[in-house]
């Protein structure tokens, strides 16, 4: 079980993390739970389980979010208006590219925003392995950078079912809700 309850994070790691959770599909069912919020790069990494449940209370536009996006900071309008300047001293001709200390010059913003397509592409198609459609399907059904409630995360197919924390432990353990093995509390349902 994966208790999952994140915004996301970074891409180092993720492809790894993700596979290591397909391949343990192969010898043990995997169930990740969104409890409270699976978005990102959470999502990214839980996707991969043989089952996602997201609690009732699943935060509206916390499940999903299937993109990738960078940031750069110019902080060189701020440095000169307060009468600082910054000296890069670099070895190499693209060694400072992107550095908060100047504008971004279009050409650096075109590699950074390759590399975020890049690894999009890659998220979309770990997407498509772990729930088991197209990659078309993950663009098209999935928000595309959007985020979801339970009930609209299940309605697009990013989850599989809701049920509380509770509930899904105990399916996991072969009880109901109750306590009761499933099949003792199927009995007591028939009495």
């Amino acid at each position: 079980l994966l208790d999952v309850d994140s915004p996301g994070g970074t891409v180092a790691g993720l492809v790894e993390a993700a596979d290591a959770v397909f391949q343990a599909r192969e010898t043990k069912r995997v169930v990740a739970i969104a409890n409270s919020t699976m978005a990102s790069a959470a999502y990214w990494i839980a996707s991969q389980a043989s089952e996602i449940v997201a609690i009732p209370s699943a935060l509206d536009r916390g499940i999903g979010s299937i993109g990738v996006f960078a940031v750069h900071q110019d902080l060189s309008a701020a440095l000169e208006k307060e009468g600082v300047k910054v000296t890069l001293i670099k070895s190499g001709e693209h060694k400072a590219e992107g550095n908060p200390f100047e504008p971004l010059s279009e050409d650096v913003r075109a590699q950074i925003q390759a590399s975020v397509d890049v690894a999009k592409a890659q998220f979309v198609k770990t997407v498509a392995r772990g729930r088991g459609v197209s990659a078309a399907d993950v663009v098209a059904n999935f928000g595309d950078g959007r985020a979801f409630s339970a009930s609209d995360a299940k309605a697009n197919g990013l989850i599989d079912r809701i049920a509380t924390f509770d509930a899904t432990v105990s399916k996991l353990l072969g009880r109901s809700a109750n306590g009761m093995r499933a099949e003792d509390a199927d009995r007591f349902r028939m009495l």
